[in-house]
């Protein structure tokens, strides 16, 4: 983690901070000037900044609006002697992140600073992304063609919505066709539409004001401010509630948008590559998806094949997958028999690719040679796959997740009553290993969410017999049930 830097041109503030942070274990770095800190940014930068708003020379306010420039996604905390409302707006009009008048209590400076890290981190971790885009493999024809598609693509800014079953690829697909664009050197940001929940997502993806909405505490950038430059994938689209709908148009329209809360109008320069595997045209005709905006979408369509249509691709893959989740484990790599190969490769995978990736991780795991044969792979595929035709995702550890519950890794949870904790453990650590963030608050809001409906159709609907049942109070229910959206709810 980088250093926090403090600059104020009284020594004896930036002595209390440093003091005040070792403890806390954080590095930091001092200045006296606007002048020397602007010159350290050439060559590095700050998790979080802290500085004075008036000290000779540049301002504290032109440092901020020269970091917001170059560094939107880097914290910025204002400290001032003179706590009159023009410099608190004009701090807030510059993007800071929060404004603090001397004389400050330390322990609050300090928990304000450690909000400011925090935020820092999660910019950095959503912004990051992977060093390498991975490789996408497959000699069928069909694979070809995707291939072929890529390259024509490659130098345009076009909108692309690309289309296939689940487990095929997509986000690789948006990787590559981010990463030999002219638009390469800058961020890749990819959002899960269908992953968060319908009244987070439109701070999620737009950004909020400080003070849109209860516990909005700071200004936050969505994913759309986050790729600027750059190219944002919005994975699953079909699952996008329809009024955001009319707000995503409007962006791909004009290029302008609007934070939560805001009335400044911001200018998206972002490039916008959308997934999804559901019927987009059946969901228009359902009323479910706004037409204008399929079309704004659908200008060029790029559908990839399922595993069952590139069925010769399979021990190309599968020697890939054994090979790279042996280096994920520091192993010697399992091989497998020409009939466990001829065998893979005569199976139907609803979950493709994906699955197949799952299912070398189990084996690495869990078969007992270093050959593979039939006999070792999982019973449920010697078996005919039925109970992977049920859960194909739950055969096995999810990638970069193979010590994580090995025993659940051996078959799809049967039922009885830790069946579901399995569910969720592996659910957990499939969205952890994607990268997902706030996967608390995600799976913790759908875990309410499915107590408190169930409890109301057992009640038929009657919440104050819900929360007594659920153990909770009538005040707690009904506020789940507005924060969560859930309808069907009266009265006893």
């Amino acid at each position: 983690m980088k250093p926090i830097w403090i600059v104020d041109d009284d020594e004896s503030i930036r002595w209390v901070l440093e003091k005040a942070l070792a403890r806390e274990n954080l590095a930091t770095r001092s200045f006296a000037n606007a002048r020397d800190a602007i010159a350290a940014l050439e060559f590095e930068t700050p998790q979080v900044l802290v500085s004075d708003i008036r000290m000779p020379g540049d301002s504290g306010l032109d440092l901020l609006q020269l970091v917001k420039s170059r560094f939107p996604g880097l914290p910025v905390i204002i400290i001032t002697a003179f706590s009159d409302l023009d410099s608190a707006v004009a701090a807030f009009q510059g993007g800071a992140f929060e404004y603090l008048a001397k004389p400050f209590d330390i322990d609050k400076a300090v928990e304000l600073i450690r909000r400011a890290l925090d935020e820092s981190l999660r910019e950095a971790s959503v912004e990051s992304g992977p060093a390498e885009t991975p490789e996408i493999l497959g000699q069928a024809p069909a694979m070809q063609e995707v291939f072929r598609a890529i390259g024509r693509l490659s130098q345009s800014n076009v909108t692309v919505l690309i289309t296939g079953e689940s487990g095929t690829g997509k986000e690789l697909v948006a990787r590559a066709l981010h990463k030999h664009s002219p638009r390469a050197t800058q961020p890749f940001i990819a959002l899960n539409t269908a992953a968060i929940p319908k009244d987070l997502l439109e701070s999620e993806l737009f950004g909020h004001e400080r003070g849109a909405f209860t516990g909005a505490q700071t200004t936050r950038r969505g994913r759309f401010e986050q790729a600027e430059n750059g190219t944002l994938f919005l994975d699953e689209i079909g699952d996008m509630p329809f009024d955001l709908q009319t707000r995503l148009l409007r962006v791909l329209s004009d290029g302008h948008f609007y934070r939560v809360g805001g009335h400044q109008p911001l200018k998206a320069n972002v490039r916008v590559i959308t997934a999804t595997h559901q019927n987009l045209e059946q969901r228009v005709r359902d009323g479910l998806f706004r037409e204008d905006l399929y079309h704004r979408l659908n200008v060029i369509r790029l559908r990839l094949p399922s595993l069952r249509e590139r069925r010769e691709d399979i021990p190309l893959l599968v020697r890939h997958f054994l090979l790279q989740s042996a280096k994920q484990l520091g192993v010697e790599a399992k091989r497998m028999s020409d009939a466990t190969v001829a065998f893979l490769s005569s199976l139907d995978l609803p979950g493709n690719v994906r699955q197949l990736e799952n299912l070398c991780n189990w084996i690495t795991v869990m078969a007992p040679g270093q050959t593979v044969e039939v006999k070792d792979l999982p019973l449920e595929l010697s078996e005919g796959q039925s109970a992977m035709q049920a859960a194909p995702e739950l055969l096995a550890v999810p990638p970069h997740a193979h010590h994580v519950h090995v025993a659940a890794a051996i078959a799809p949870a049967a039922p009885g009553p830790d069946g579901w904790l399995s569910l969720l453990e592996l659910q957990a650590a499939t969205m952890l290993s994607d990268g997902q963030q706030d996967v608390m608050d995600v799976l913790g809001r759908q875990f309410e969410s499915a107590l408190i409906r169930t409890a109301l159709k057992y009640t038929h609907g009657r919440k104050n017999d819900a929360a007594v049942r659920l153990g909770i109070g009538r005040n707690t229910i009904t506020r789940k049930i507005a924060e969560l959206g859930i309808d069907g709810a009266k009265e006893d």
